[in-house]
């Protein structure tokens, strides 16, 4: 697709009154046409598109059959080496990823999903072994759920912070994001 260079073919289409302003008015500010603000948007959306990641999420096809094949040994660890050592068994590892943690392959370094899409959240976990996972560099996480007495909560959504490329962001109750 030829985003420059091309012929500009006639368009017509319909907007509210109100969007049309607003659009005029930052076309103005800008020193381009309304044209000109509308093409640039769409061919900034399109190149947005085209060169944006797929999600970070496994699919459900793969999960469901991990979630029942690493129940069991979810459930038995006592502490994070036990954990590591009965998914070894099975030729699997955990590794810290951005604000949580993923699943990898062990014998070839795939990474198959985040531990929180099998169901066991970072925090979850580190509230179960009373430790952050060894040599995550996202200490904080671990400060924040360890430093609660078990089962209390601190009144604040944790925003997902277990994709690769997440921000570490908490939202405190009653505070209000603008935009």
């Amino acid at each position: 697709m030829r985003l420059h260079g091309s012929m500009l073919e006639p368009v017509t289409f319909k907007m509210p009154e109100d969007m049309l302003r607003m659009a005029a008015l930052i076309a103005r500010e800008q020193d381009i046409t309304v044209g000109q603000l509308l093409r640039e948007l769409l061919r900034s959306e399109i190149s947005r598109l085209q060169n944006a990641r797929p999600p970070n999420r496994a699919d459900e096809q793969l999960i469901a059959p991990l979630r029942a094949r690493l129940a069991a040994p979810f459930a038995a660890a006592t502490s994070w080496a036990d954990l590591q050592a009965r998914l070894a068994a099975q030729d699997f590892e955990l590794r810290a990823a951005g604000g949580g943690l993923a699943l990898h392959r062990k014998s070839s370094t795939d990474r198959l999903c985040k531990a929180s899409e099998l169901g066991f959240s970072y925090s979850r976990l580190i509230e179960r072994f009373r430790a952050g996972f060894p040599g995550h560099a996202h200490t904080w996480v671990a400060q924040r759920v360890l430093s609660r007495s078990p089962g209390e909560s601190d009144g604040e959504a944790l925003i997902d912070t277990e994709d690769d490329f997440a921000m570490d962001q908490r939202i405190p109750p009653n505070r209000h994001l603008s935009g």
